[in-house]
């Protein structure tokens, strides 16, 4: 049976979360993830393997952990003043981020060791909330913007297939065509 970390825990379980996600990110940098191994990660965090293999099960969900704890946005988008601008930036930086070899390792990461899809959820929750801070501000200014969900399926769901599947057009151009797609309500069925 896998075990699944807590989000955010506090007190002992934080303090071994945190060396542990440490530990694999230097790791990484230093000799290569193919040479990362759950003994090599233990001793840098300074816990036991079982340790490790009791709170995560393996070294994907490890990894997948360590993934999607760095896709979490670490702060909330920055206010242009105007929704078009504020969903360019915001599209512009996350196509530009994900569609970076390290971007790419991480959603790779996050979705093979979690075969029950709760990272994906977590990531898509990332971004939606990232959206909806943007769309409540604009509605705070009086502006008409669409909502959450059309918003995911018409600006972010193409930029992660083509992220994932179909490498080309990954612009900052590409995504500021899909925002004004989006807000001039073209494709806007469902």
């Amino acid at each position: 049976m896998s075990r699944k970390p807590m989000v955010r825990p506090g007190g002992r379980s934080a303090r071994v979360q945190e060396a542990v996600h440490t530990a694999v990110r230097e790791l990484q940098a230093e000799v290569g993830r193919p040479e990362l191994t759950v003994p090599l990660v233990a001793a840098r965090a300074g816990v036991t393997p079982s340790t490790i293999y009791r709170r995560w099960g393996d070294l994907q969900e490890l990894l997948s952990d360590v993934a999607v704890e760095h896709l979490r946005p670490d702060a909330p988008p920055r206010d242009h003043g105007d929704l078009p601008t504020d969903l360019r930036n915001w599209a512009e930086q996350f196509i530009e981020e994900m569609a970076s070899p390290i971007g790419r390792a991480y959603i790779r990461d996050a979705l093979l060791g979690d075969p029950d899809g709760d990272n994906a959820v977590r990531c898509s929750t990332y971004a939606a909330e990232q959206i909806d801070i943007m769309l409540a501000r604009a509605a705070e200014r009086g502006e008409d913007a669409p909502d959450v969900e059309l918003v995911l399926d018409r600006v972010v769901a193409p930029m992660m297939y083509r992220i994932l599947f179909r490498t080309g057009d990954l612009t900052a151009a590409y995504a500021r065509r899909l925002v004004q797609d989006v807000l001039n309500g073209r494709g806007t069925s469902r």
